[in-house]
């Protein structure tokens, strides 16, 4: 039976009918997401608050890759804010003298004895495994999470999900180099608040991505890696 040459016109006006209907809720979906993604990166780049609580914790832990933390870990081991210091992610060809003196910073003798240099972690997921198994020998339940403020959030969102029975208070520092007034302006500060932001989105939703398709995370991260 042959379709009448009408029929083919309907049906061809009601395929490109829809077609445009999708574009369009496509087009809306994609606005809202950008929308929130540009309103979720704003935030993200306001810097937080500088620590002030007063009591000690149990433990501080310095992750490496930046200015200030190392020499501020130290600061807070003097004011007495801590039992031990953590060091994590020290290159393994680094001695912590060496560690040390790199940073600026020189360390007492009486203080020495209560620094550990982590060496296993390479990257912030790997900070939160390493410090959690020091953490746990020690039988601590509560630290100081020292790195850079744009650094923090995906270090605190890490470190709970490896440490959900450990309390964990933010110590950010403040690198000069990064300028969040206008940090639209400065394209260094641009590139480094972006790209983190990206990180911190991708650790954000890894549970899902590895519910959904395990194995998928690791052999991303092989491949970024390579």
């Amino acid at each position: 039976m042959k379709i009448s040459p009408p029929a083919i016109v309907d049906h061809r006006e009601f395929r490109t009918t829809r077609l445009r209907v999708v574009l369009h809720w496509l087009a809306i979906a994609g606005i809202a997401v950008g929308a929130l993604l540009f309103v979720g990166l704003v935030r993200f780049a306001i810097p937080p608050a500088e620590e002030s609580r007063a009591a000690p914790t149990d433990a501080i832990v310095v992750l490496t890759g930046g200015s200030l933390r190392l020499p501020s870990g130290i600061d807070l081991m003097r004011e007495g804010k801590g039992r031990a210091l953590l060091i994590s992610g020290v290159n393994g060809r680094v001695n912590l003298n060496e560690l040390l003196h790199a940073a600026g910073t020189d360390a007492p003798h009486w203080l020495t004895c209560c620094i550990t240099a982590g060496r296993s972690a390479e990257n912030t997921e790997g900070n939160a495994l390493e410090t959690a198994r020091w953490m746990r020998l020690r039988h601590y339940r509560s630290l100081r999470l020292v790195t850079a403020w744009y650094h923090m959030p995906r270090s605190v969102l890490e470190f709970q999900r490896t440490m959900p029975e450990v309390e964990i208070v933010p110590h950010p520092v403040f690198p000069e180099r990064v300028k969040p007034r206008n940090w639209w302006a400065w394209h260094g500060t641009a590139n480094l608040l972006i790209g983190e932001y990206g990180k911190y989105l991708a650790a954000l939703f890894r549970p899902l991505i590895e519910r959904r398709h395990p194995g998928a995370w690791e052999t991303a991260q092989a491949e970024a890696r390579r």
